[in-house]
């Protein structure tokens, strides 16, 4: 059996050692060969078993993982999702939809691999090529007809998807995020168009049409289809937004959904667009937000929200979104994860600063870094004196409760349905959510 993890291998196992950012699996060659691995497939070297030295490993495994597997998988209907928020929402409300017509649908991405009943987390919104493969087996394995995929940037650069090809490509919007590691915002484009050249000849992309990126993805070899309020293909009409859901008209056809805000109506729109592509129909109604995106909890007349917005935009909407119907004022915690993008710092903090009645600043993953030169960064361009910096994420939620009142809305922003804090190289339990529950 082919391995990539030398922990893994087996006697008479074959290892191949790819080169990763953090790791690089010649490291544990020796490792891999001690526990019984019989072959072994390098860049360089040679060692005591059967020995293949390729030019790049990680091309050779995707080569040979389309070998083994393209017959097996061919039939599996592949939809998978692009951009910089919303791709989350959209595989979620797609998996729902379609299993709940008891169309079996397979889910990989940042909320982790869900099949059935089962769920299992993953270190990446898109897993590595060899664990994309394994999970798609296990799909087709227990009958799955369906499997949604969010594809970040990030695997679309590393090659993550391989050789696999879409029936379905949805692009959501782009905007400013990972900057550090893409530059500018038009390498950020041209690698997510990456995965529209992965569209089946008989596929389909669908394209926000009021995103001022969308030429990127609307490529003359496709069949496309665009939707938005600016769209002519699906347009978006007669948006209402209320604190217990959402109704639109999508080409004159009403829908209502118990999802809240604008730019849900744009990730419902898409869902809607892909399930007609798929000759399936469904009610809104009937589907639910993923877990940590505007997790929701009431007390007292108080309100709660967990979201996972980590992006200038994303707090952007969400909090233009609380503004169209909250009764009382808005209370936002937020932070910015260390070790990434500091352009977005300042951003985001004058962001929530602005549409805050009060903004709690505070930790969110600080890695390496000082939390408080993160925060320091936070405050760089503030307009206005409505902010507390509190470092411990925890005293900040007490803080935010102790706050807000009736009709007001604590706005906890970041972390959304992640389970644990980033401290230097250690994951620390940590639960927004949970939190709230107990205090």
């Amino acid at each position: 059996m082919l391995q990539i993890d030398s922990r893994k291998v087996k006697s008479g196992d074959t290892f191949l050692a790819l080169r990763g950012v953090n790791h690089d699996g010649h490291d544990y060659v020796k490792q891999a060969i001690e526990n019984g691995a019989t072959k072994v497939i390098v860049e360089e070297g040679l060692y005591e078993v059967d020995t293949l030295v390729v030019k790049n490993t990680h091309d050779y495994l995707v080569q040979e993982l389309d070998r083994l597997y393209h017959e097996d998988l061919k039939d599996l209907v592949l939809i998978g999702v692009t951009g910089t928020n919303g791709k989350t929402t959209i595989c979620s409300l797609l998996w729902q939809a379609l299993n709940q017509m008891d169309e079996k649908c397979g889910y990989i991405g940042t909320i982790g691999f869900y099949l059935d009943d089962f769920e299992k987390s993953l270190t990446n919104t898109t897993p590595d090529v060899y664990e994309i493969y394994d999970m798609l087996l296990a799909c087709k394995k227990h009958g799955c007809k369906y499997v949604v995929m969010e594809v970040s940037s990030h695997a679309l650069h590393y090659h993550r998807i391989g050789n696999l090809t879409f029936d379905l490509a949805i692009f959501t919007n782009l905007t400013e995020d990972h900057l550090d590691f893409h530059k500018t915002m038009e390498d950020y484009a041209l690698e997510k168009q990456k995965l529209f050249y992965a569209l089946k000849k008989d596929g389909l992309a669908i394209v926000n049409a009021d995103d001022p990126y969308k030429n990127y993805y609307l490529l003359d070899q496709n069949h496309n289809v665009t939707y938005g309020f600016d769209s002519t293909d699906f347009t978006i009409t007669n948006e209402d937004l209320r604190m217990d859901g959402t109704s639109f008209e999508l080409n004159h056809t009403l829908y209502k959904s118990v999802l809240l805000g604008k730019y849900n109506i744009y990730n419902l729109t898409a869902v809607l667009i892909a399930l007609d592509h798929l000759n399936k129909k469904i009610d809104p109604m009937t589907l639910s937000a993923p877990v940590g995106r505007l997790d929701t909890v009431v007390k007292d007349g108080k309100t709660v929200m967990i979201d996972y917005a980590h992006t200038p935009d994303a707090v952007l909407k969400v909090l233009q979104n609380l503004r169209e119907f909250s009764k009382g004022k808005i209370v936002t915690i937020i932070g910015c994860g260390g070790n990434r993008e500091k352009a977005k710092r300042p951003k985001m903090g004058r962001i929530a600063s602005d549409l805050s009645d009060l903004a709690i600043f505070t930790s969110d993953n600080p890695r390496f870094e000082d939390p408080k030169d993160i925060l320091k960064d936070m405050v760089a361009d503030l307009q206005k004196d409505n902010v507390m910096i509190v470092e411990n994420r925890k005293d900040a939620i007490i803080k935010g409760l102790q706050n807000i009142s009736k009709d007001d809305i604590l706005l906890i922003l970041g972390k959304g349905h992640e389970t644990y804090q980033v401290i230097g190289e250690e994951k620390l339990e940590f639960n927004d959510k949970k939190i709230v529950e107990e205090l």
